[in-house]
């Protein structure tokens, strides 16, 4: 479904600075969309014909290893753009992983002529598309860091903080969160036993309830050191 407006921009503060002339070029040629969650945006081997800007709504992206394990990379929110589909658009190179709507979603498609147009035409422009892409480039070396030094019970513990709904429950099975931190479900599943025997969780079918948060707060800030 299609959905008409012109007010999107005042969402981005790096594309208020644009001049009229050059805001209603990115306007008219583009398209505000909406997308029910759970539909693919992308995946592997599709070219970047569109760089996607949220307005509402939540983006998972992740990537298969070759054992068919997922590994998530990073979620998109409203007010962002996806690094990923930035880069394949700079280089005209197709995507490597998924992109797959976690809730409906509304977001403005910019196309390629007009990504490309204003990239020329605008050093604001520029600015909004490369400020985007190095905050995301240092969350993933963040992800590399903590996936490679970072104890996993500290991470799941993030992870859930980070998950939870205003209830302190986290909507999410074992192997959900094993691909939310790249390991395996069993790996998931004894942490969480050992959480629920410190108290700090009580666990049911696809819900995982935080009802010790404090504890898990603790060791979420704690160093992690090995």
């Amino acid at each position: 479904m299609h959905v008409q407006t012109t007010d999107w921009i005042s969402q981005f503060a790096g594309l208020s600075r644009l001049p009229q002339d050059l805001r209603d070029v990115l306007v008219g040629g583009s398209q505000v969309i909406s997308v029910a969650a759970g539909t693919e945006i992308f995946a592997p081997g599709q070219s970047a014909d569109n760089l996607l800007l949220l307005l509402d709504g939540t983006v998972r992206v992740q990537q298969k290893s070759e054992t068919g394990r997922e590994v998530f990379l990073y979620r998109v929110h409203a007010g962002e753009s996806c690094v990923l589909t930035t880069a394949c658009m700079l280089a005209y190179e197709d995507y490597s992983a998924d992109g797959v709507a976690e809730t409906d979603i509304t977001a403005v498609a910019i196309p390629r002529k007009t990504f490309d147009d204003l990239a020329g035409r605008s050093p604001v422009f520029r600015e909004f598309i490369f400020k985007a892409y190095s905050r995301r480039i240092t969350d993933l070396f963040t992800l590399i860091d903590d996936i490679v030094f970072q104890r996993m019970d500290v991470r799941l513990a993030a992870r859930l903080l980070e998950l939870a709904d205003t209830k302190n429950v986290v909507h999410a099975t074992h192997q959900t969160l094993g691909n939310e931190l790249g390991t395996a479900r069993e790996v998931i599943s004894r942490t969480l036993a050992e959480f629920q025997r410190r108290g700090w969780v009580e666990q049911a079918r696809g819900e995982v309830h935080l009802v010790g948060k404090s504890g898990i707060e603790r060791l979420a800030h704690s160093s992690g050191e090995r």
